[in-house]
């Protein structure tokens, strides 16, 4: 019987449109805008007037890694689907006097890249189920707990089923995905920016002038806001996990740098942009103790601000058409959530497969399907995670914030790792560029690690659901590192397996 393989049909535009996907600017606009807005200093003063310059400096810091992915993707064209995992392998091995450390090391890498790539698909599957919750709501359908479990389970097989039919069928949905999106943001984002030169009801804006919105008002508030704007931006990396299925390597390294340029560079600091100037004190809102607040705060207050920003220019400028633009942009949001989950899964399971492969992990998740190629055992085990996850997380905000905090600690142990793989990858390499191969690779390390301290920190000081969601997060890394070194450790001894010196097997 032949060996089924992965097939190479991908060109430049599949893999940056898997990429893109997972980036989805349209989604995490709506998504995450109430999150900034609400954000707080430590002294409880308001952090989102540098909202934007917050996104200004996540968009470097992610620039840094995704500088790192590319350059390690032309190093090893050869990687397949292992991405980080295959790169951390091939830098140590040539290492000599680290090179008995390979298999301990790749081990690390993959296990905590199952933190972001199999945990973040169930946080996507909740926020999609929280969204369907808040749609039904506008037509006065109020859903039970019960069926907001309902919604995030079937959200995740239906999701899982197209990942089964292999990356072709994701690829055509992914394209169709960022097309809408990004046609609905730009439509959204010129409207926003006509009602504030129109000003057609006399307000007064959160920003006196559009130069506000762009100019950093303080460095600290700045850190604060990076710390959320970063997590928009992750996505660009899983690219190289589509190797395997690339006709070229080039496609690779160029799909890492153009979907971080399009989406993030170009989308998410154009909707941005918008959004801040529209914010106006004619935007009203309750807070939690009933009271009247305005702008920032009426933003802050609300479950969907970009929603409630569709209401108010409809209005305004469609003849009272508000609620019809607000209903049509959550749909063009729910349809980028399934692009973002879909990628997700996409690249979670390709990892997971590479690594089964390596026989580090359970022989049973490295199988192919016969005729679609895909890991489809391994996309079972995603959709079941997925849903679990997303049943858990769609049950009250503290339990989303949580496996949000922990998809953010793989991701941004994951991507510190990647950038000191690349520096060790790099470091003796006779064509090394002291810019691209050395000083990127260290900043970008340095960026991601203090952005996971700073993120943990900031939560476990905010108090309060924050507080509580944070703990859980570093419990549940906690509860993930033991059972990763007990696995390893166990399955070394039965194997015969050498966890620090063992050769490693050719690829």
């Amino acid at each position: 019987m032949a060996q089924v393989e992965m097939k190479k049909t991908l060109g430049l535009t599949g893999v940056t449109m898997n990429a893109m996907a997972l980036i989805a600017p349209g989604a995490f606009l709506w998504l995450t805008f109430q999150m900034q807005a609400a954000q707080v200093d430590f002294a409880g003063a308001t952090t989102a007037m540098d909202m934007f310059a917050g996104l200004g400096l996540a968009l470097i810091l992610a620039f840094l890694t995704a500088i790192s992915y590319s350059k390690l993707s032309e190093l090893y064209p050869e990687a397949g689907t292992g991405s980080s995992y295959y790169f951390t392998e091939q830098a140590i091995l040539k290492e000599e006097k680290f090179s008995s450390f390979a298999r301990i090391s790749k081990f690390v890498v993959g296990w905590f890249s199952h933190l972001y790539y199999w945990v973040y698909p169930g946080v996507m599957v909740a926020m999609m189920a929280t969204l369907i919750t808040y749609i039904a709501g506008q037509f006065g359908l109020e859903l039970s707990p019960v069926v907001q479990v309902f919604v995030a389970v079937g959200f995740a097989i239906a999701v899982g089923l197209v990942a089964y039919r292999g990356i072709n069928g994701s690829t055509l949905f992914s394209i169709m995905i960022n097309v809408i999106q990004i046609v609905s943001l730009v439509f959204i984002t010129i409207l926003a920016l006509a009602y504030r030169f129109k000003n057609p009801e006399s307000v007064t804006f959160v920003h006196e002038n559009l130069s506000s919105v762009v100019m950093p008002h303080s460095f600290s508030n700045i850190m604060f806001q990076a710390t959320i704007a970063i997590l928009l931006l992750v996505g660009f990396e899983s690219a190289t996990a589509l190797t395997a299925e690339s006709k070229s390597p080039k496609h690779v390294s160029r799909g890492v740098i153009i979907s971080l340029v399009v989406q993030g560079l170009i989308c998410y600091v154009f909707e941005y942009f918008g959004a801040n100037a529209w914010l106006n004190t004619a935007y009203t809102g309750k807070d939690a103790k009933d009271a009247v607040v305005t702008g920032i705060d009426a933003a802050a207050a609300s479950s969907a601000p970009i929603g409630d920003m569709c209401k108010s220019i409809g209005d305004a400028l469609l003849g009272n058409m508000g609620f019809a633009l607000m209903i049509t942009v959550a749909i063009t949001v729910a349809i980028a959530v399934i692009g973002t989950t879909l990628a997700c899964m996409n690249t979670g399971v390709r990892v997971t497969y590479a690594i089964s492969k390596d026989k580090e992990l359970p022989s049973f998740l490295g199988l192919l399907h016969p005729r679609h190629a895909t890991p489809h055992t391994a996309v079972w085990a995603m959709i079941v995670v997925s849903a679990i996850i997303g049943g858990f997380g769609v049950l009250s905000v503290t339990n989303l914030t949580a496996v949000t905090f922990l998809s953010n600690v793989g991701t941004f142990v994951l991507y510190g790792m990647t950038n000191l793989v690349a520096l060790i990858a790099f470091l003796r390499h006779p064509q090394r560029n002291p810019i691209t191969h050395i000083v990127v690779p260290i900043l970008g390390g340095i960026a991601n690690f203090a952005m996971l301290a700073a993120v943990l920190y900031l939560g476990v000081m905010g108090g309060g659901d924050t507080q509580t969601a944070a703990i859980m997060a570093l419990v549940g890394t906690g509860i993930w590192v033991v059972l990763g070194s007990l696995y390893h450790v166990i399955y070394s001894i039965k194997s015969g397996r050498k966890i620090i010196g063992e050769p490693v097997p050719d690829h």
